[in-house]
């Protein structure tokens, strides 16, 4: 087993800050208005002494809690995707600012974010959701910048480019699995290394078979036991999606084969993974459901930050399930796995076809089953990548237009059958 991004034995050392002294860490957070970047920033104003943000992101949909965002950085810089809301960010700034003091700089553009995340700092944290995050990825690790990855987005698309830039100990991963995971490695030598355990809280439909799931609502769906999250992400957990893109993430954040990587079924969601090792020993790290734990240690490693989130209470009688996958009600999985194992472009056609497929299902225009089997169509039309092409950022996005525009054709085309069937 080979060195991988994210070594947690590897302590990387990120590339120097012009004019930077000891201090805070300095840190530039992308998607700051969203669930992670919210997170992050109530870290940082808990810990002032340890964090110094100076560059913040964000779509521009929420232009309001960015501007507060900024102001109670006292950050440098703002980025905004869309162009058109620059007036009304630098009104919000303005309101927060007193006359004569100097507002932030704003970047805004579709590339923003991108030039953002290779300004000056040393941790950048990719908090951005959707495959917009890979070039930002790609600019904080050319940059040189430690990077604090919760845009799985980045590897599941752009893997091979992803690897090709960062080196040993450069990622930390943010997802709480692959935070898990992380620790767990830390726990033995890689060669060791038997199996790692993904957990999945099995989301709102555990239990329910395959034709029981048919009749799934968007309201249904959207309602998570355990998690607090965007509508997307709250879909794919339902559908299971959301664990096949984190196992094709897994291989490739520390290099273990696809056979070497099962996804066990825990409801509690206190064991966020595990490690297997060949001796037979299991090391699982535990922790309440809360993201502030990974983000902690994304932004802070080597060091963990205090109270960063609550701990498991063990004065409290509690008992925690575990539960093997069921792959016929719940097929993403092993799809997942067998796109992860073709590569090229079809991990990034898989992901692009699945956010097509969730759009129409929240809309009421494909059945729950048919988010998944739709995409496995989408991916097996697109075929097997040639053997020995290189990828490319072209490549990636021609592939994620051509699944998107083909997804919608096929969801539209399940649509008007059920229509013509009610007739």
């Amino acid at each position: 087993m080979t060195d991988s991004l994210a070594h947690p034995k590897l302590r990387y050392t990120p590339a120097a800050v012009p004019g930077a002294s000891q201090g805070p860490r300095t840190l530039v957070i992308l998607g700051s208005t969203g669930s992670i970047g919210t997170q992050a920033i109530d870290l940082v104003l808990r810990h002032p002494d340890r964090f110094q943000v100076t560059g913040l992101s964000a779509a521009g949909g929420r232009v309001a809690l960015l501007a507060e965002q900024a102001h109670r950085l006292r950050v440098r810089t703002v980025a905004v995707a869309h162009e058109d809301v620059v007036p009304a960010l630098r009104e919000a700034l303005s309101s927060h600012y007193q006359p004569g003091e100097p507002l932030p700089e704003i970047l805004a553009g579709p590339d923003a974010a991108t030039e953002l995340a290779a300004s000056p700092c040393h941790t950048v944290l990719n908090g951005i959701t959707g495959s917009i995050g890979l070039a930002p990825t790609l600019a904080a690790l050319e940059a040189g910048r430690a990077l604090a990855l919760a845009n799985k987005e980045s590897l599941i698309v752009g893997g091979p480019l992803v690897k090709a830039t960062a080196v040993p100990g450069q990622i930390v991963p943010v997802d709480s699995e692959h935070s898990a995971l992380f620790q767990g490695l830390a726990g033995g030598a890689r060669r060791d290394v038997r199996k790692l355990v993904v957990t999945a809280s099995g989301g709102p439909f555990r239990g329910r078979t395959r034709q029981e799931l048919e009749s799934v609502t968007p309201e249904q769906a959207l309602a998570h036991p355990t998690w607090a999250m965007g509508p997307v992400i709250t879909v794919n957990s339902a559908t299971l999606v959301n664990k096949g893109l984190e196992v094709i993430e897994a291989h490739l954040l520390y290099d273990v084969p696809f056979e070497q990587i099962e996804v066990v079924v825990h409801p509690q969601s206190y064991v966020h993974s595990m490690v297997e090792f060949t001796d037979g020993s299991t090391l699982a790290q535990a922790s309440p459901p809360d993201m502030r734990m990974a983000i902690a240690l994304g932004i802070g490693w080597p060091d963990r930050v205090p109270d960063a989130a609550p701990a498991v209470d063990w004065s409290k009688a509690q008992t925690w399930e575990f539960a093997p996958l069921d792959e016929e009600a719940f097929p993403s999985v092993p799809l997942a796995c067998h796109v992860g194992a073709l590569g090229g472009t079809a991990p990034a056609v898989f992901n692009a076809a699945n956010e097509e497929c969730v759009e129409a299902f929240l809309a009421g225009k494909l059945p729950f089953n048919g988010i998944v089997d739709t995409v496995a169509e989408v991916v097996a039309e697109h075929g097997t990548p040639a053997p020995g092409t290189t990828l490319t950022v072209p490549d990636v996005l021609e592939a994620e237009t051509w699944a998107r525009a083909r997804a919608r054709e096929l969801a539209a085309a399940a649509a008007a059958h059920v229509t013509e069937a009610r007739v």
